[in-house]
């Protein structure tokens, strides 16, 4: 069984209630079962409870994530006795939405109710996938009569949004589908996404790379909705010519693991295939690493600016460079750059500066 859990999230009236339908449209037509968990926070307003009807926010705050926290176990447990061999799960919102709506003191605290860290919670999704706000750019289409949960201004919607994103920062696999097409194509771009996540077609998304100079780590931990990430990567033996490598991903000793196998590295078009590990298996993969590469360590910090999600790469060898990626619809997308971002060349097609090289280039 290949089962996948993801996130649908977003600012007020981004089109998340319309683009189930498609969801569910599309992924049925390609032999998936599709689950749906509906959005906690209005199914609770909705009945009655809301921060402003519980004792405080962070009363409010508590039970919500709790609640959402078990639907997902029980639609994972019930997904697993399913005779089925693609399940894909949907979650209307996640519980790192939640923490939009808090105070850091409130969120930390409804971490330690829940017993968890903001690394695990974060990363327990496989994707997540950020509907912008038609406050930001499609002013015209904002609307609240649609959904009686919803009470926001145009301007505490574009707040909310920006929130929304912060939170979510630093996912492995986070993706902002923005407003700069109508409506329709919005919705096909984001089926793209999630096709090219579960490898089911060539990837929609395209990438650019270049090597800037390496800025400051102090900036860097300064800025709002950036977030630091360390990364270990190892590439294994592979008896069969596959390029197959493991990472550990995670902060403050809190981690989660992954294997990554190419399908097929001689097709152009290659699809990455990716699975989740857990610790154990993590370990004993890492028995077989390949002696001829070198591990490569880096610290990720991950950062939205101006709707477009960018990754950037501090490696210990590279003392005065660093590598910035930028994840595009496509290879013409305009891109707005921090201003702090000084940049001495583009290196998208280097390949001196993939991963795999550099694990050979580089005593680390």
């Amino acid at each position: 069984m290949e089962l996948s859990k993801i996130v649908i999230t977003g600012g007020p009236c981004a089109g998340k209630t319309t683009a189930m339908s498609w969801i569910q449209n599309a992924f049925v037509a390609k032999g998936y079962t599709v689950l749906f968990i509906g959005e906690t926070a209005t199914e609770f307003i909705r009945g009655g409870v809301a921060p402003w009807t519980c004792g405080t926010n962070l009363d409010y705050q508590k039970v919500q994530t709790r609640l959402q926290r078990e639907k997902e176990k029980l639609f994972e447990r019930a997904a697993r006795t399913m005779n089925a061999e693609k399940i894909l799960i949907v979650c209307d919102r996640g519980c790192l939405d939640n923490k939009a709506y808090m105070t850091p003191e409130e969120f930390a605290e409804v971490l330690s109710d829940i017993h968890t860290n903001e690394v695990e919670l974060r990363d327990s999704y496989d994707a997540v996938f950020h509907l912008v706000s038609a406050a930001k750019g499609a002013e015209e289409f904002y609307t609240t009569a649609n959904n009686a949960a919803r009470t926001e201004t145009v301007e505490q919607a574009r707040v909310l949004d920006d929130k929304l994103i912060a939170a979510w920062t630093g996912h492995p696999h986070l993706r902002v589908i923005d407003n700069a097409t109508d409506f329709e194509v919005k919705m096909h771009r984001l089926l793209a996404e999630i096709s090219s996540f579960l490898g089911e077609s060539a990837p929609y998304l395209t990438q650019r790379k270049f090597l800037i100079k390496r800025p400051d780590a102090m900036l860097l931990d300064s800025l709002k909705s950036c977030t630091r990430v360390e990364i270990s990567q190892t590439y294994l033996r592979s008896p069969t010519g596959k390029e197959m490598r493991i990472r550990q991903r995670g902060s403050d000793g809190h981690y989660i693991y992954f294997q990554k196998m190419l399908r097929n590295p001689a097709d152009p078009e290659k699809v990455n295939i990716e699975r989740r590990l857990d610790k154990d298996e993590y370990l004993k993969l890492l028995m077989e690493a390949d002696p001829a590469m070198r591990q490569i360590r880096k610290t990720r910090y991950c950062l939205t600016y101006g709707n477009r999600y960018f990754e950037l790469d501090l490696y210990p060898f590279l003392e005065k460079e660093a590598v910035l990626k930028v994840p595009l619809r496509q290879e013409d997308d305009e891109i707005r750059f921090p201003k702090w971002v000084e940049i001495l060349e583009e290196i998208t097609d280097d390949p001196r500066y993939t991963n795999y090289a550099l694990a050979t280039r580089f005593n680390l």
